[in-house]
Formats: C-alpha cells, sequence, structure tokens
C-alpha cells in the first residue's frame, strides 16, 4: 500500500483504540478486570480454528465440484490472506485482491480464480439468507429488534444476490460489443466498459459452470459455509456464558447476543475506515450494555474483538501477510485484481 492508505490505517487503528479504551473505562467493574478462566480461551481458540477450517474446506470443496485442482493449504491461504488485507483496508476492499493473488501464485488459472472468489461469496450470501431465516423462526417474539436486525443482515445478503442476477442478465448480453448507451451516461467510457465486460464474461462462465457441479461437493461446500458462519457468531455467546456462569441461558438473554454480533460483522463493510474505525466498539457498547452482565461486559469487549478481528489479523500476517501485502501495491506495481486482468475470459 502507499504511505497515504498506512496513514489511514494507522489513524483508524488509534482511533480504534482509543474508543476500545474509553468503552472499558466506562464499564470498568467495580471489582477489577475479570480474567476469563483457560477453558473460556481454549473454547474461544477451538472455535476460530473451525471456522477458519471450515472456511477454507468451503472454498476447497466448491472448487473441486467444478474440476479445480485446489489443495487445501491454497484455499486456507487464499482465507487469511483475505482476512488480513481486509483488516487494514477501508471497507474490507483489500480482501478480493488478496485472494486473487494467492490464487494465481498457486498456479489457477484466470477464469477459474474468478470461478473460485465468485463460488466463495454465492454461497456465503445463500449460507446468511438460511442461517438468518432460522434465527427469524429460533428467536421470534423475542425481543423487538430481532426482526430489524435479521432484515439487516438479509437485505444485505439479497442485495449482493441481486447484484449478481442483474450482472447475469447483461452478461448475456452486453458481454462484448461497444458500450451501450446508458453505460456511456453513467460515465463508463470504452476502456472502462471493456473492464465491466471482462467481468462479465467470467460471471457467465462461473454460473455456466454451476450447472455441470459435482452436486455432492457442493452441497458440502454449502454445509461448510454455514458453520463458518455459526462458528463466527457462537464466540460472543460462548465469552458471556462460559465466562460467567451464574449467568442463566435462555433464549431472550441469547438473542441479542447472537444477532447484534451477526449485524455488526456484515454491517460493518459499509464502514469506509480500515478495522471499522472504532465503530464496532461504539456500536457494541450501545447495543450489548444491558445485554451482558456489567462485570463481564469489559472483558466480553475486549475479548470477542481479540478472537473475531486481531487474531486473525496476526494468523493472516503470519500465513499470507507477504502476498495480501504484494497484492495491495499500488495498481502499476503489482499483479492486477480480477476485474483488470488481461487474461480474465
Amino acid at each position: 500500500m502507499s504511505w497515504k492508505r498506512w496513514l489511514v490505517t494507522i489513524l483508524s487503528f488509534t482511533l480504534m483504540l482509543g474508543i476500545s479504551g474509553w468503552v472499558v473505562s466506562r464499564h470498568w467493574p467495580t471489582g477489577g478486570m475479570p480474567w476469563l478462566a483457560w477453558p473460556v480461551h481454549a473454547a474461544a481458540l477451538a472455535t476460530v480454528t473451525a471456522e477458519i477450517v471450515t472456511r477454507a474446506l468451503k472454498i476447497q470443496a466448491s472448487a473441486r465440484a467444478c474440476g479445480i485442482p485446489l489443495g487445501f493449504g491454497t484455499a486456507l491461504r487464499v482465507c487469511l490472506a483475505g482476512d488480513f488485507a481486509a483488516a487494514i483496508t477501508p471497507a474490507r476492499s483489500g480482501a478480493e485482491p488478496s485472494r486473487f493473488l494467492v490464487l494465481a501464485e498457486s498456479g489457477t488459472g484466470p477464469a477459474q480464480r474468478v470461478l473460485v472468489l465468485f463460488l466463495e461469496l454465492f454461497l456465503e450470501m445463500w449460507s446468511l439468507v438460511l442461517v438468518c431465516t432460522v434465527l427469524a423462526v429460533a428467536f421470534r417474539g423475542r425481543g423487538a429488534s430481532t426482526g430489524g436486525l435479521l432484515a439487516l443482515v438479509g437485505g444485505y445478503s439479497t442485495f449482493v444476490l441481486g447484484v449478481g442476477t442483474t450482472g447475469w442478465f447483461l452478461s448475456r448480453r452486453n458481454a462484448h460489443g461497444p458500450p451501450p448507451r446508458w453505460a456511456v451516461a453513467v460515465g463508463l467510457t470504452a476502456p472502462r466498459w471493456r473492464v465491466v465486460q471482462r467481468t462479465l464474461r467470467a460471471l457467465r462462465a462461473a454460473v455456466q459452470s454451476l450447472r455441470t457441479a459435482n452436486p455432492a461437493l457442493m452441497a458440502l461446500a454449502f454445509g461448510g459455509s454455514v458453520l463458518h458462519v455459526c462458528f463466527k457468531v457462537a464466540a460472543l455467546p460462548m465469552l458471556v456464558f462460559l465466562g460467567d456462569p451464574t449467568f442463566p441461558l435462555s433464549m431472550e438473554r441469547l438473542a441479542p447476543l447472537v444477532l447484534w454480533p451477526l449485524a455488526l460483522f456484515y454491517g460493518g463493510v459499509v464502514v469506509p475506515a480500515p478495522g471499522g474505525g472504532g465503530f464496532i466498539e461504539g456500536a457494541f457498547a450501545a447495543t450489548l450494555s444491558d445485554a451482558i452482565p456489567a462485570g463481564i461486559f469489559a472483558a466480553a469487549l475486549l475479548w470477542w474483538r481479540f478472537y473475531t478481528f486481531y487474531l486473525y489479523i496476526l494468523i493472516g500476517g503470519l500465513a499470507a501477510g507477504d502476498a495480501a501485502l504484494r497484492a495491495l501495491r499500488p495498481r502499476d506495481a503489482s499483479v492486477p485484481s480480477p476485474l483488470s486482468h488481461p487474461s480474465a475470459p
């Protein structure tokens, strides 16, 4: 990345840490900050491991379902490179270029790279739809915010699927030839339109590949996608209920601990600052201060952010940080992104 982007990232992380400190100071327990017992941390680490492994298996299984011989190690580095780059770029914009570069360096062909990334997003959205539907039934009548939170996440996944559907229809008519009048009207000149056309052709090839995909492997990939979402949202309830055994478990108490983190994970995508710039910490305090016991609230915030954000930066940086940083270099000094790759179909 350029020095300007690094400066933005540093400032955003500084603000994020500052807001975390402010929230913790406002909710400092009278008996001192509790140290969670080692079984709680062991369970959290196991959940993080399971989330990463199921996500990597999803990518590997979906690729192999379409005849792409992707190894588990490569799928794992694809996940971790995306995690690292997403954490240090605005609106997680560095995730896809980093994943694309890891696939390129593994020897995966240009069209196959686009297909792997398309399948990853496709499965993610449908798994969100399923998880939201199940949660809507499970937590029905458990709070006024339930419907709104599920609508937020469901609306996000529906929007992404709608954009993909629109792209599919465009790819059937506008994947070749000069830009249509509406494209010129919105500023898509001929060079930019050629980039769009390459993306449309790649999308069409990806959708066509789904017709011949191995159904058993695709079902396995979808199951892995659902599990990874479940493991992601399990972190906070586990930290709270295991960290404070006196806190009684009930559906009413469980609902906000599941739904609000789900909304923060996927709603945080729209925040332009790297890492959220403190938005997630502030929203956590605003929405969950009454749902978590006061004696464990500060510890829950700190460890929840560690196990769902900071730990991923550490693991991603160690496993694939070099590839992620190469992908985030200025365009003229790095491997192009999937949207501008000259060899893309």
